[in-house]
């Protein structure tokens, strides 16, 4: 049988057995072949399988079936053969458990093995040997020995054929237990004289498809005439031994008579048991026919054993008969627990009658030796239930509290009821998972702290520390204040409490006079889900601190009047002339006031109670004491440190009132007086104050207006500006050139960043541009502006390439431009360089300073100049030569005329005929100019405005 038949599947209801289903396969299935499709025979989803973590159990450690989950079918794992599975057991079968977790649930299999013929009949010897006398008689038995075939059913032994049979033939005889001996009986007389020995062939054949045989040669010897043959004295014989019982022990006697005499009469003993192991637990002694352990014997293996014996005598005639021996049990196996499925954790929130473990039990002993009890340990929230088939369910019976126990270790204990009795015991280490379940709990049920007053913001005050029973993320407590309000104001501008800690901190500077205590809640909330919180309240007290000086309620202290209290003259020791009272807001010992006489016109006369504040006399007053008495007290606090107050008690000694009043009016009018003075001084010192500050505001603001409008004067006008030169920038070569300062107009490419041109720092940025036209300039030259970027106002050391030769340089005669330069931006075309604010506006100092009409002369001439070309030319700077006879106007070049590019021998020259026709207008314009002015002439008069400078004035007036 190749295929597989699926014999039933059934569902039932039992204390734990959820289901069962059989299967039949043939034994020598291939590894892979499919057993059955569990899943669909049990009315279970593939997911379930999966998510269950199912998994088969069995008694035996071998394992030939497997379960796939991901497709729900059994599978052949192992080969499996029927013979060395079950033996002689005609039904053959495997009995599985399908175990599923979450929860837990178990299914019975049973897969029965069906036999195929794979094994042929076999001897155990290949030949047998008989040695028969001639004499014997027709009928005599001669037993053979018996084939044996591993398969069952009709694939088992069938039958037998002797050949030849001419002179014996085959008897078969049924035994109880299924088996049949075979006897070879003598049909017809041996003739030894004619045949001394013979071959027979015994074959053995089964039933199974193709049929299978084995064989036995039978050799027989005719010997001379031996007429008895030896007779058992019992056909079968029976015994018991227990099992264990030691090697040697003597479990039966058999005897046989033989009634031949002499040699024919000696019998001697054999175990004809061929293919099982009897031959290896028993042994027959030859002589006296005792049968012997030479093995150990083993009740859960073998409970009954079936010996054939054989006697015979010299003469070759033999009997035979049966030893059947029962093997008594002992009790000699312990329970074994199997832990078929457990759970490790479980939540302490579990319902009651949970399954937690499922575990099986065996004990391979029978009868009471194989009865168990089992039992586990006691005040826990667990127990076992019972099942069939040996199965025990461990359950929750109790409520679970992990705070109260984390972890079980529970003792399983099984015993038998055999004597003596066998036990083994397995220990469960069952863990507990947390449940939020507890809420948190404070140390105290409530809080009471305190605080001294005027405390700083910040200050930590006291902890509130709450526990919670529960475990890591469950225990985990968070604090937080609650909401209220302290006299209209939430609490949390009070305090504040920390999170984590518990800490609560002074949110404030708290003041005992205006809060004395207040109270407020905690709530400790911890990190379950959802969370549980409680609360603990809290009164916070607020100690006093000496901070309040004691206040003096009388006498009452008053600026404009004075009081005084009259003591007559004709006052007694002890008399009372005033009280001082005073108060202290603070409290307790800081509120405990002293009084005592600080200064005194008379400390002899009056003395002051040192607690109550009474000012009384000492003594009798004299006419000798003066009216006037002065008495400054001390009011003190008992603070640590200390805070005290101060009052002036005016007494009158006299007896009438006019008395009185004259003496304290004028004391009243001397500190008026005083007072009145100590004023006037103080308006007045401020008055002076005041005066001067105003007075230096006005002097610096006419400053910046005169020199804003200087500025203004010089920008709005075509007119060139006569710079001075500072004496350090004179020529010392010789050369007669004057140092001068020019103004450059440089657009720079992208890349002149990397250009040498050196800049320093202006001494002012208010510069002034001469180049009148610029607004005039085209709108692209406005827009090639933005190519030109900001040249550098640091002061850099001056490079060598500023070095020209005495001849091409066209200014400065020093290393670099002279005092200060200043790139500007324009609008109109880049940057511009232009010399220093002394330079632009004229102030810097000359070796001979011109006079203002002096300048305003050279202006003129060159507003001419300029109304009647048009333009500005080289040499219309409007200078002197009184200054050197080698200054003329041709040596003044033009900011306009020559660029000079340092690095660069180019020069950028403007049209030669532009310069041809400014050089003449240049000469014209020289000849109008000033004489220079002789050592000692008075300064010559302003000269006359032009038509062309009074409009450029006009101008300026109006802007």
């Amino acid at each position: 049988m190749n295929g597989q038949v699926l014999l039933f599947v059934s569902l039932f209801a039992l204390d734990a057995v959820y289901g069962q289903a059989s299967y039949s396969i043939p034994e020598e299935m291939p590894r892979g072949a499919l057993v059955g499709n569990i899943a669909q025979d049990l009315g279970l989803e593939i997911q379930r399988l999966i998510s269950g973590k199912a998994k088969i159990y069995s008694r035996s450690n071998e394992e030939y079936i497997e379960l796939s989950r991901e497709k729900g079918v059994l599978l052949v794992k192992d080969r499996i053969d029927r013979e060395a599975l079950c033996a002689h057991t005609a039904l053959c079968a495997l009995h599985l458990r399908i175990i599923l977790e979450s929860p837990i649930e178990f299914f019975s299999v049973t897969v029965q093995i069906t036999d195929i013929n794979d094994n042929a009949p076999s001897f155990e010897k290949n030949e047998m040997k008989f040695k028969i006398s001639e004499s014997a008689t027709i009928g005599a038995k001669f037993v053979l020995e018996r084939a044996m075939d591993l398969d069952v059913g009709i694939n088992d032994l069938q039958n037998y054929e002797l050949k030849p049979a001419d002179h014996f033939s085959l008897k078969l005889q049924n035994n109880a237990d299924g088996n049949k001996n075979v006897e070879m009986v003598l049909q017809k007389p041996l003739d030894r004289e004619k045949e001394e020995q013979m071959s027979l062939v015994l074959t053995a054949v089964d039933g199974g498809e193709p049929r299978m045989s084995g064989t036995m040669l039978i050799v027989i010897t005719v010997l001379d005439a031996n007429d008895n043959a030896p007779v058992f004295t019992q056909h079968t014989y029976k015994s018991i031994v227990t099992e264990n019982s030691p090697v040697g022990t003597i479990v039966a006697t058999v005897s046989a008579f033989d009634a031949d005499g002499d040699l024919n009469s000696k019998v001697s003993y054999s175990i004809t048991n061929t293919l099982d192991n009897v031959r290896k637990i028993f042994k027959i002694n030859k002589e006296n026919g005792q049968v012997s352990l030479i093995g150990n014997i083993d009740f859960e293996k073998s409970r009954h054993f079936q010996i054939h014996l054989l006697a015979s005598d010299e003469g070759g005639l033999t009997d035979s008969c049966k030893l059947i021996i029962d093997v008594q049990d002992v009790n000699d196996n312990k329970p074994e627990i199997n832990i078929m499925s457990k759970s490790n954790m479980i939540s302490e929130d579990v319902e009651i009658n949970t399954v937690v473990t499922v575990i099986s039990i065996e004990d391979l002993d029978s009868g009471d030796n194989g009865i168990i009890k089992c039992f586990i340990s006691e005040n826990i929230p667990f127990t076992l239930k019972t099942s069939d088939n040996n199965l025990y369910s461990f359950v929750t019976d109790g409520d679970l509290d992990r705070e109260k126990a984390s972890e079980y270790n529970i003792t399983v204990m099984c015993s038998d009821e055999g004597v003596p009795s066998l036990s083994s015991s397995v220990t469960l280490t069952l863990h507990i998972s947390d449940v939020n379940d507890n809420e948190p709990v404070f140390e105290r049920s409530s809080y009471e702290a305190y605080i001294v007053e005027n405390n700083t913001p910040g200050l930590s005050v006291f902890t509130v520390k709450a526990s919670d029973a529960d475990w890591n993320q469950n225990a985990r407590l968070s604090y937080i204040l609650e909401d209220s309000s302290v006299n209209g104001v939430p609490v949390s501008s009070y305090v504040s409490v920390s999170a984590e800690s518990g800490v609560i901190h002074a949110v404030r500077s708290f003041d005992y006079e205006q809060l004395k205590e207040f109270h407020f809640r905690v709530r400790a909330q911890d990190g379950g889900s959802p969370p549980l919180s409680s609360n603990v309240s809290v009164r916070m007290v607020i100690q006093d601190q000496n901070d309040n000086a004691p206040q003096v309620l009388y006498p009452v202290q008053t600026g404009g009047s004075v009081l005084a209290e009259m003591v007559p003259r004709s006052a007694d020791v002890g008399y009372l002339v005033t009280k001082v009272v005073a108060v202290d807001v603070d409290c307790g010992q800081n509120a405990w006031l002293s009084y005592k006489v600080h200064k005194a016109t008379d400390r002899a006369l009056f003395e002051v109670g040192l607690h109550n504040g009474e000012i009384r006399t000492v003594r009798q007053v004299t006419d000798k004491d003066a009216v006037k008495q002065r008495l400054t007290v001390v009011v003190e606090d008992n603070g640590q440190p200390s805070r005290s107050a101060t009052v002036i008690v005016n007494v009158a000694v006299a007896d009438s009132f006019p008395q009185v009043l004259s003496e304290f009016t004028d004391f009243s009018m001397h500190d008026k007086e005083y007072n009145d003075k100590l004023t006037f001084y103080l308006v007045l010192a401020l008055a002076v104050v005041s005066f001067l500050f105003i007075t230096c505001l006005l002097l610096i603001i006419s400053v910046k207006v005169y020199r804003w409008r200087q500025s203004r004067v010089l920008y709005h006008s075509n007119l060139p500006v006569i710079p001075y030169y500072p004496p350090r920038y004179s020529d010392t070569l010789g050369t007669g050139t004057l140092p001068h300062v020019y103004n450059y107009e440089v657009c720079r490419t992208t890349d002149s960043r990397k250009s040498d041109i050196k800049n320093m720092q202006a001494m002012s940025q208010s510069l002034v541009s001469v180049d009148g036209v610029d607004a005039d300039l085209p709108q692209e030259n406005k827009q090639t502006s933005g190519l030109c970027s900001q040249m550098s106002t640091l002061q850099k050391p001056p490079n060598n390439d500023w070095r020209f030769n005495q001849g091409p340089r066209p200014g400065p005669s020093g290393p670099h431009m002279p005092y200060g330069t200043q790139i500007r931006w324009t609008p109109q075309s880049g940057t511009r360089a232009a010399g220093g604010p002394e330079v632009a506006m004229g102030t810097g100092p000359w070796p001979q300073p011109p006079t203002e009409a002096e300048q305003l002369q050279a202006l003129m001439a060159a507003a001419n100049v300029s109304e009647a070309t048009g333009t500005l030319g080289p040499g219309t700077m409007g200078l002197s030569t009184r200054y050197s006879p080698q200054f003329t106007l041709q040596h003044v070049p033009d900011y306009r005329q020559n660029v000079y590019i340092p690095g660069s021998t180019a020069t950028l020259t403007s049209n030669p005929q532009q310069q041809q026709q400014q050089q003449a207008m240049a000469q014209q314009a020289g000849q109008q100019a000033l004489p220079p002015p002789q050592p000692g002439q008075p300064e010559p008069p302003k000269a006359a405005q032009t038509p062309a400078s009074k409009k450029k004035s006009t101008k300026k007036e109006k802007k």
